[in-house]
């Protein structure tokens, strides 16, 4: 009984889901504006196919549109327009031939799968050129004209990137602003909050799109790029302080001598969250902020109070590290808020960094990289592109061979249903058929009841394309309603009339929904199956960053070095993600149901004490800037291998690599021995030993949980 309700009430969460946060009226807006310009120019101008395929085009592209910042947009939209055009060649090149046009597909299938591992925006575009390919090679053409087909289409695409930057020069970083206002928004909540230390490090996901909206900046070297530039590095350098104030606030509130400080903290902390708060009211607004002079002279008196020694060795290092945090916090507010009520840059601490952006012979080399490396049946991508290729071809040639009309339909929807995940395929699939029937219903009685004329039509027209791009978002059901409405209406503007497609349209999204079903249910990508690879992906990735942070301890001064800087910054993020995807990996393991619930908390454990782990690391990463350089103790290096060793062992383990007896190392003796050595008094060492007893305790403890997972049931 509790298997069948666990197999049945993800689907139902998939299908029933309504995300408000993604109704989008602009976007809708100016997306529906494109689609109905090109067709209102096609009549205007006589010249309704023209207008039909600058729509086509318009349509294609208000896929890619997004909030993101204007450059990324305008590149991305563009993208979409030249491939959805170059689709619209393909097609009608190919569609004289029937045995071309479904090896076509079938190529361009495999492409398009493989294509998600290069990201969403490459996934997304591939499947929408594979779309366009299968429709447009059912409507052959010699070259010529296919050539112009291509060419409207790409003005279309090109027309609504127009729209979608009309306002780039007006509100040229407002899509920056309000990533970094929701990020300084995030570290107001998390400086009210307690000290969390087995969940992941708060404002991980704000962080993240704020670092992706702030990539394209570092390249334009004008006063306003480089002042976001600086926000986003000083919000960075605010969340390393919040977390370990919040850490020594909770350690020291333990202490039986140690209220007073822990009360100090917590005055420090709220001044910090107003501060934060008051930043993101001024970016999120776009108005002079408030530079709060009072607040920062309490901060400074705050940080003098905790000069001096405690009652007891272990509260004096506390203190001493809570004052260096607070000095620390103190300067990187007063540079945020001043930054955000549009100071000069000149003059102002910057933390050196170096940004994400490549020359694009390196990214195409990343790419490329990426694919070969999911060229394996072991890779879900390649899986999915399998499937993608064959449903493509089959369906395209199994509808063909039957001689039925718009069999283009059929490979549509199986390429449009298909995903990586059997649970998300399956929603799709259930809401694409729902709602294509319901769409056929609502414009069958659209025009039985009001037979519009052309320009009613295109109202009509404008009318579902706002519904689908305003709500489209929230829920896919909502997508595929008005989407089916809008294309029997495009159909019927170029002549055909709505009796002559609803009928095909209805069976061949059947035809195809069905077999893009049964191909995942044959051959699904089980997250079970691929659970253990993202965890062991994350304790690698976790293990770079602690190598980097490592290296700063053995050999001080380093970490002012840009060399170094680079590589810690490239290895924090490459963390974040690994976290992001195993985060996301083990939600979609426990939404296939079925998965015993004493596993499900054994993940959540192995997920908990990752976190601690990584709490730690980022507290020694505060430290190589908080703290005062001083030599390496011998047991900072024995003990730094040991914890290497840990995590690489264990990510060996999650991969299938048999455990030995000896492969871990005694982690608890070679931290205590650290800790006997040197003067505690140190600040910098008294820092060390608290974070290594922290990292012993929560890698030793993920061994035993890693151990008990991994002959619970090791799917491959």
């Amino acid at each position: 009984m509790t298997r069948a309700r666990g197999v049945r009430n993800p689907l139902l969460a998939a299908i029933t889901r309504f995300d408000a946060t993604q109704l989008a009226p602009w976007l809708a807006l100016r997306n529906t504006l494109g689609v109905a310009i090109a067709l209102g120019a096609g009549l205007a101008l006589h010249n309704l196919g023209g207008g039909i395929l600058a729509a086509t085009g318009a349509l294609d592209t208000a896929f890619s549109d997004g909030t993101d910042p204007y450059p990324h947009r305008a590149r991305r939209m563009l993208t979409a327009a030249a491939f959805v055009a170059l689709a619209v060649f393909a097609g009608r090149v190919a569609g004289a031939n029937h045995g071309l046009a479904v090896t076509l597909e079938a190529v361009c299938g495999f492409a398009a799968g493989m294509m998600v591992a290069a990201g969403e925006t490459a996934g997304n575009i591939g499947s929408i050129a594979l779309v366009t390919l299968i429709v447009y090679a059912a409507q052959a053409a010699p070259p010529g004209r296919a050539a112009v087909s291509g060419l409207l289409v790409f003005a279309g695409g090109v027309m609504q990137t127009l729209l979608s930057v009309a306002f780039w020069p007006v509100r040229r970083f407002r899509p920056e602003a309000r990533a970094l206002a929701a990020l300084y928004a995030e570290l107001a909540r998390t400086a009210e909050g307690p000290a969390l230390a087995m969940e992941a490090p708060p404002a991980t996901a704000t962080i993240l799109a704020a670092r992706q909206a702030m990539a394209g900046l570092s390249t334009l070297h004008s006063v306003e790029s480089e002042r976001y530039l600086s926000l986003f590095s000083q919000a960075e350098r605010i969340r390393l302080a919040v977390l370990t104030l919040l850490r020594l606030r909770a350690r020291l509130g333990r202490e039986p001598l140690g209220a007073d400080d822990a009360a100090l903290l917590a005055r420090c902390l709220e001044l910090a969250a107003r501060m934060l708060a008051s930043v993101a009211g001024s970016l999120d607004a776009g108005v002079r902020g408030d530079p709060h002079p009072e607040r920062l002279a309490e901060l400074k008196q705050i940080a003098g109070r905790l000069r001096g020694p405690g009652a007891g060795a272990g509260v004096t290092a506390m203190r001493a590290d809570a004052r260096r945090q607070v000095d620390a916090l103190a300067g990187q507010l007063r540079i945020a808020t001043e930054l955000a009520a549009h100071a000069s840059p000149d003059g102002l601490e910057e933390f050196q960094r170096s940004e994400s952006t490549q020359p694009w012979q390196l990214r195409l080399a990343g790419t490329v990289a990426v694919l070969r490396a999911n060229l394996s049946l072991r890779s879900a991508v390649f899986r999915h592109a399998v499937r993608l290729a064959a449903c493509a071809g089959v369906c395209d040639l199994l509808a063909r061979s039957l001689h039925w009309e718009r069999t283009y339909w059929a490979a549509m929807t199986a390429v449009i249903v298909l995903r990586p995940d059997f649970i998300t395929t399956l929603s799709r699939g259930v809401l694409r058929l729902a709602g294509t029937f319901l769409g056929l219903a609502l414009t069958t009685a659209i025009f039985t009841l009001l037979a519009p004329a052309p320009p009613a039509q295109i109202l009509f027209v404008a009318a579902f394309m706002f519904a689908m791009r305003f709500a489209g978002g929230a829920n896919y059901g909502l997508f595929v309603v008005p989407l089916t409405g809008l294309v029997v209406l495009l159909f019927a503007l170029s002549g055909v009339t709505p009796e002559h497609v609803i009928v095909p349209r209805g069976l061949n999204t059947l035809a195809g929904g069905i077999i893009a079903l049964a191909a995942n249910r044959l051959w699904p990508t089980w997250e079970r199956t691929l659970i253990h690879e993202s965890l062991a992906g994350l304790l690698d990735a976790y293990r770079d960053y602690f190598q980097a942070v490592r290296d700063g301890y053995l050999r001080p001064g380093i970490e002012r070095e840009p060399e170094f800087i680079e590589r810690l910054d490239r290895a924090r993020q490459a963390g974040r993600l690994a976290r992001t995807n195993a985060t996301a990996s083990a939600a979609r393991y426990r939404m296939e149901g079925g998965v015993p619930t004493d596993r499900l908390t054994a993940l959540e454990a192995i997920l908990a004490n990752s976190h601690r782990f990584i709490h730690a690391v980022m507290a020694l990463e505060a430290g190589l800037y908080r703290s005062s350089a001083a030599p390496a103790r011998a047991g900072l290096r024995d003990f730094a291998n040991a914890a290497d060793t840990t995590l690489y062992f264990l990510a060996a383990y999650l991969r299938g690599t048999p455990a030995g007896s000896g492969d871990l190392p005694d982690l608890r003796e070679i931290q205590q021995a650290l800790a006997a050595s040197g003067d505690a008094q140190v600040e910098r060492y008294a820092l060390v030993n608290i974070e290594t007893d922290r990292i012993a305790n929560s890698l030793n403890t993920l061994a035993l949980e890693i151990a008990q997972w991994i002959p619970a049931g090791y799917n491959r």
